[in-house]
């Protein structure tokens, strides 16, 4: 398990569109799915990684607290399957219904450098306009340190959706590389 930070995209970024299989249904899912959503937090994750299993049950919080609120959810699996057969979508699938929102499948892994993703997990928040505001840590926490509570990201989200600016003091999220593809 090699740590990695995130990359930190610049805030102000648009986001990049993308076209990709929801792991539960097979079926297409777009940016445009969420256009209604003030908020949309676009999480890049995997199965097996430590720093998301240790989230997991906050993401699943996380999603029922904010439910109702015109907040968008959706995960990205972008990891090469090949090599690590075990973030295969139907080996994701379980972790999406766990969850209680999409995970969809980066089969070239071109979302996933079009977001400059570069860990499990690794968060994106994009307001109304679809203009990046946050991207850094869920929070402090760290697998065998702490519990997760999600309090930064949770910050976030509270000033976009009550129409306050997001602080800039945001921290990179850590976790396991993304596994990409060779050649």
């Amino acid at each position: 398990m090699a740590l990695t930070p995130s990359n930190m995209l610049p805030l102000g970024t648009p986001a990049p569109g993308f076209a990709l299989p929801d792991v539960a249904t097979g079926h297409p899912v777009t940016l445009e799915n969420f256009a209604a959503d003030q908020a949309l937090l676009v999480i890049f994750l995997c199965v097996h990684c430590p720093y998301v299993v240790h989230v997991r049950e906050e993401l699943a919080r996380l999603r029922r607290d904010y439910a109702g609120r015109s907040v968008g959810m959706l995960g990205i699996s972008s990891n090469d399957v090949e090599n690590y057969p075990e973030d295969a979508p139907e080996k994701t699938a379980p972790l999406a219904r766990s969850l209680g929102f999409p995970i969809l499948y980066d089969a070239t892994q071109s979302v996933a450098k079009a977001y400059q993703a570069a860990c499990t997990p690794d968060f994106f928040l994009f307001d109304a306009q679809r203009r990046l505001v946050y991207r850094g840590q869920l929070d402090a926490s760290r697998p065998g340190k702490d519990m997760p509570d999600g309090r930064d990201l949770r910050a976030a989200l509270d000033a976009l959706l009550a129409g306050q600016p997001v602080s800039a003091d945001q921290q990179p999220s850590v976790g396991c590389n993304i596994k990409w593809k060779r050649g």
